[in-house]
């Protein structure tokens, strides 16, 4: 029962998330978190971290260490399915749909007006995790983390004005948090 369960949620999430792995965020918490409860919103930003960092699309990775988090190897193997599944049939009747109509601006028109909903997704997703990994679980402003702000504020910064690598970004920064952490932990003993 459990496989089906992760089989349909990830066929829902890959039906329904158009615009690519970021815009898929919300939806794949949605389903883990809150109709499911497989993971708590901690577990979920690890998994999307871990996802991120990982080669490969970002909703194939999260589909497949949800999977592997809920139902071990058959979960990944059924969650990875069951969220590629939509794309390879839609993708296939859109190409032949579009190279018989290609010509009309009414398909024009059509993609135009789907850009707007792919920027709010993304960004919906962006701003979650970004109060859960400023704020914590709670999301309340007593509760701000400034090493998370701090490390934030500045790798954003270096990327504006610097423009490295994200990944040397994202290397730093998690280096820098658990620089941060461990001397927190020193301190206190």
């Amino acid at each position: 029962m459990l496989l089906l369960q992760l089989l349909w949620s990830f066929f829902q999430i890959g039906l329904f998330s158009i615009g690519g792995g970021y815009a898929a965020m919300p939806l794949i918490q949605q389903q883990v978190t809150v109709e499911h409860s497989w993971l708590t919103m901690t577990q979920f930003a690890d998994i999307m971290a871990i996802a991120e960092m990982t080669p490969g699309p970002i909703a194939i990775n999260s589909a497949t260490f949800v999977g592997i988090r809920v139902a071990g190897i058959p979960g990944a193997l059924v969650a990875t399915f069951g969220c590629v599944l939509p794309s390879c049939v839609i993708v296939t009747l859109l190409a032949w749909v579009y190279y018989r109509c290609k010509g009309l601006s009414l398909v024009q028109d059509m993609l135009g007006c789907l850009r707007p909903a792919v920027v709010a997704m993304i960004a919906s997703a962006g701003l979650t995790l970004f109060i859960l990994a400023i704020f914590g679980q709670s999301g309340d402003i007593a509760d701000l983390n400034y090493a998370s702000a701090l490390i934030f504020v500045l790798g954003l910064l270096l990327l504006r004005l610097k423009k490295p690598s994200p990944i040397l970004v994202m290397a730093g920064s998690g280096a820098a948090f658990a620089a941060l952490h461990y001397a927190a932990e020193a301190i206190k003993l």
